[in-house]
């Protein structure tokens, strides 16, 4: 899958002049009749978005939040697809949704596409796109990456690696996540020609995975005893900086957003193998009771103004046209400050994972935390 930030900005570029006032054209007598159930990643919806939301389309809206991937696959199996009307799964993930029959595929003549980067529809047909149906519309993207308070580590971000992580003037002051803290080890270790396979190649045999995993693992382990946190969630990363010591970590950049917002010292920073970029998107459960509303959930923030609440409550980037311009501007320099042109071209997409993927990745990553 390639798509970098600078060939969704040319989109924004390219659509400019569509960022007119949508039509919700959908039965809204029919939406508006029962609350619509968002089940999204934990500050995904504001106060601010869900009044804004109900005020343009009429539609109540609850939100529950889940922290992880995994924690949302997990809820919809319990439930078979029941309990919500909407899910903000990553594009990678979606067809293990279909393997385990829990989503519903999207009517595509009543979302208004104009509203999105053409850039970010054409980049979610990986994963996104199933047999010839689409069952994800495009929300939002970001990036995993080094984030280091300024203050206390230096670094050269001319040779930035996944590598400098692990140096030992660190001290006990890194946070990682556990399975993606052994991707960045394993392109680290891939270009440094120490890997049995590509690393591509993990996500698509399990010889390959096992193989690469064996390797990436044994190297995690020699320098564990410099990590001062695992985290999970946001608010964990958030936590390793706050409050737990940690003066570097491999995190999201919304991580390093938000401490910079509170006054820390933080940068942002993608090293040298490719920050890990993601994208997510609105999918419509099997067993939603209210898929009209759904649609005007899409259509209201494919606008310039949902899009720009969506990049303020939680530092990613929307997919939606015109945001970028409705920024404050020390929103769009943390942008400017964290990547280059040269970073933007470099992005290393997330594989889709399968769930036989998904089933070794958590047994390497509980070798990991149990080493």
């Amino acid at each position: 899958m390639s798509m970098s930030r600078r060939r969704f900005l040319q989109g924004t570029a390219a659509a400019g002049a569509v960022a007119a006032a949508p039509s919700f054209y959908i039965n809204k007598a029919l939406a508006q009749g029962e609350p619509l159930r968002i089940y999204a990643w934990a500050g995904y919806f504001s106060d601010e978005m869900l009044a804004d939301f109900t005020d343009k389309t009429g539609i109540r809206a609850t939100f529950t939040p889940y922290g992880t991937n995994d924690e949302l696959m997990n809820s919809l199996r319990a439930t078979d697809g029941s309990g919500f009307d909407v899910i903000m799964p990553t594009v990678d993930r979606v067809p293990g949704y279909l393997d385990y029959d829990l989503i519903q595929p999207l009517d595509e003549s009543r979302i208004n596409w104009d509203g999105a980067l053409q850039s970010a529809i054409e980049g979610s047909e990986v994963g996104g796109v199933v047999d010839g149906r689409r069952y994800f519309a495009p929300s939002d993207w970001g990036t995993e990456a080094i984030a280091y308070h300024r203050r206390f580590v230096d670094i050269d971000r001319e040779t930035l690696s996944y590598a400098d992580l692990w140096n030992p003037d660190h001290g006990q002051g890194v946070t990682v996540r556990g399975h993606s803290a052994l991707v960045g080890i394993g392109l680290w270790l891939e270009r440094e020609g120490r890997l049995p396979f590509p690393m591509l190649e993990s996500y698509r045999s399990e010889e390959a995975m096992r193989a690469n995993f064996d390797v990436i693992v044994e190297e995690a382990v020699k320098h564990k005893n410099l990590l001062v946190q695992f985290w999970d969630t946001e608010n964990e990363a958030q936590a390793a900086f706050r409050t737990n010591g940690a003066i570097i970590g491999q995190t999201w950049d919304s991580t390093a957003f938000r401490l910079k917002q509170e006054g820390e010292d933080i940068a942002y920073a993608a090293p040298r193998e490719g920050a890990l970029a993601w994208m997510e998107g609105f999918v419509i459960p099997k067993n939603a009771q209210n898929p009209d509303a759904v649609y005007e959930l899409i259509n209201w923030y494919y606008t310039p103004e949902a899009g720009a609440m969506f990049v303020e409550a939680t530092g990613y980037n929307s997919t939606s046209v015109g945001a970028e311009a409705l920024l404050p501007a020390e929103t769009r320099q943390f942008f400017q400050d964290s990547y280059t042109d040269a970073d933007l071209e470099n992005l290393w997409w997330w594989p889709i994972q399968e769930p036989w993927y998904v089933t070794l990745r958590n047994e390497y990553q509980d070798r990991y935390l149990s080493a």
